[in-house]
């Protein structure tokens, strides 16, 4: 089943005094781009939470936020006693050349410049272990999102490869007509330009045959079936990521469409050509978002 490479996933849980809240967008992209926005205590796992969406995302352009609430009063933070004793000192100073009261000097001196900051700690593991769980649930919202969006995607496409089939279909029971009325016309150029008399009939019917055989499109027919055919066995493998793949695939079917189109020499054909045309052209519009 086809996966989209669009979805999105947000999970958010409270253990003991974190809160941890993750949310992940992905949009198509033809390689893995992932953008991390995380915060300072994590970044000895950036490498741990990278690997994580890479393993379920695998291509896309992914922007992971993950956000670490610290609960209560107990947030660790840390007092710079020296720079706390050079504020006090320069106080004291200008208080008594000013003879200004210090009793209260202690909340003033907490409210200067780095004088209170938050502590450099990182994640401990079994915080970690804790924020793994609900990056995993924000994937796995994500990939349901993708899986969702693949399914509407499959049928675009199954729609799609039907059409091209019928249209094949239509140009095989135009064929035989085809050469009959070239045959039929060719005959008729020469005998009204040149005379039925002037020419040797046995090398005019091998000419008629190699001149046919140069057009003959039964080949691409052929092929332009086997390429249909095979991309629906790849969208319903059980391969995860299988975009690039099919791209190559239409890319195929595309080739064989124009070759037959170049070579038909009809009005009813090519009007099968340009309808195939307008289907492979819906199909790679829908195969840009497929993962």
């Amino acid at each position: 089943m086809l996966k989209s490479m669009t979805g999105f996933g947000r999970a958010e849980q409270t253990v003991n005094e974190k809160t941890y809240l993750v949310e992940i967008k992905s949009l198509n992209g033809k390689q893995l781009e992932i953008n991390l926005r995380i915060p300072p205590l994590l970044k000895p796992y950036e490498f741990e939470v990278r690997t994580l969406l890479q393993e379920q995302l695998l291509r896309g352009t992914v922007e992971c936020n993950i956000i670490i609430k610290q609960n209560g009063g107990s947030k660790p933070v840390i007092l710079n006693t020296d720079l706390i004793k050079v504020y006090y000192k320069q106080i004291n100073e200008l208080a008594a050349e000013l003879h200004l009261d210090t009793n209260s000097v202690l909340s003033a001196l907490l409210r200067l410049p780095e004088v209170v900051t938050p502590s450099n700690e990182i994640l401990a593991e079994n915080d970690w272990a804790d924020l793994k769980k609900v990056i995993e649930a924000a994937l796995d919202q994500l990939n349901y999102h993708r899986a969702d969006e693949g399914q509407s995607i499959n049928k675009e496409l199954q729609l799609r490869i039907k059409k091209i089939n019928d249209q094949e279909e239509q140009i095989l029971k135009l064929e035989p007509k085809r050469k009959d009325r070239m045959k039929a016309e060719l005959k008729q150029l020469l005998a009204e330009n040149v005379g039925k008399e002037n020419y040797d009939a046995n090398r005019m019917e091998q000419e008629l045959i190699y001149y046919i055989e140069k057009i003959d499109i039964r080949e691409e027919q052929v092929r332009l079936k086997n390429h249909c055919e095979y991309f629906i066995t790849i969208m319903n493998d059980n391969e995860p990521s299988k975009g690039k793949k099919l791209s190559f695939i239409l890319q195929e079917i595309g080739r064989e469409i124009n070759t037959t189109g170049s070579k038909a020499y009809d009005a009813d054909i090519q009007k099968c050509v340009v309808l195939m045309k307008d289907e492979l052209e819906k199909a790679k519009e829908q195969i840009f978002n497929v993962l």
